[in-house]
């Protein structure tokens, strides 16, 4: 069962320097509207994935996607809880909106902000979206009141932020991903407009970096199952899918969304668009 930590008022932003008048009301926008993260996504024609069914749905842009299906991914093959995986992505949404920067605040880089000189390895490893949320979860397992704590507090014991308050902000969207992401809120995210991939890449060798396992296809209990559905569609670009199926249930990348297409039979299956490259 997904975990539900002790709700928390987020304590007022840290004073920044002033922005433009354009820049706040892009802001406003992004972080309002509609109780989703990033509404202008979701626009018709346009790339993006969305989570259902949590306490908000949360708009994503493919990148954004594929980064919270990896965190969690990894979360998961590390035996971590799902409290682990909701720290994590409330994270990495406070630190760097989910994008894999190249750069940051002094030598600070990658999903989480990681600092080379801090001990985190070399600037190729915490740019590496694997290692580096192997490694936020390698450090919080060695914190052994963790799990006692609210998603702000667990966050902070791991970033030393100069605001730790600041992660609470980003609970409800990452409450929201972790359940879809791993597994335990069913076909909880869909994601449509697919650009096409000429080169797509190899999905054995990703599932084995982030899930920890190539097989895929077959039988899985219902988490399980639902947990490499859902990452497969966050990846779905990326890997040139045409349709994702579990238990009876499908997505495909014309419709962008899930239905139901068979008896329950607890089986996953894939298909690309190009067969060939199965």
């Amino acid at each position: 069962m997904h975990r539900v930590p002790p709700q928390r008022r987020p304590a007022p932003p840290r004073r920044r320097r002033a922005v433009g008048p354009l820049l706040v009301l892009v802001a406003v926008l992004a972080l309002v509207v509609g109780g989703v993260v990033w509404v202008a996504n979701n626009l018709p024609g346009t790339p993006g994935c969305t989570v259902t069914g949590g306490e908000r749905d949360v708009a994503l842009t493919l990148e954004q996607a594929g980064n919270a299906a990896t965190i969690a991914g990894v979360g998961v093959a590390e035996g971590m809880p799902d409290h682990a995986v909701t720290v994590a992505l409330a994270t990495a949404l406070q630190e760097t909106g989910l994008r894999n920067l190249s750069g940051g605040d002094r030598d600070s880089a990658g999903l989480f902000q990681q600092r080379p000189s801090q001990g985190w390895g070399t600037y190729d490893q915490v740019t590496d979206p694997v290692y580096s949320a192997r490694a936020f979860y390698t450090k919080l397992r060695t914190e052994p009141h963790w799990p006692t704590l609210d998603v702000a507090d667990a966050a902070q014991l791991i970033q030393r932020s100069a605001d730790g308050s600041l992660y609470a902000q980003w609970e409800p969207q990452a409450r929201s991903m972790a359940a879809a992401l791993t597994g335990e809120a069913g076909p909880a995210l869909r994601c449509q407009d697919l650009p096409d991939n000429a080169n797509p890449d190899d999905v054995a060798r990703v599932a084995t970096a982030e899930l920890g396992t190539a097989s895929l296809s077959g039988p899985h209990e219902a988490a399980r199952g639902w947990q490499m559905a859902n990452w497969l569609v966050a990846h779905a670009g990326r890997f040139g899918l045409q349709s994702v199926t579990y238990d009876g249930t499908s997505w495909t990348a014309d419709a962008g969304d899930w239905s139901q297409s068979g008896a329950r039979d607890g089986r996953l299956s894939l298909q690309r668009a190009d067969p060939s490259a199965e």
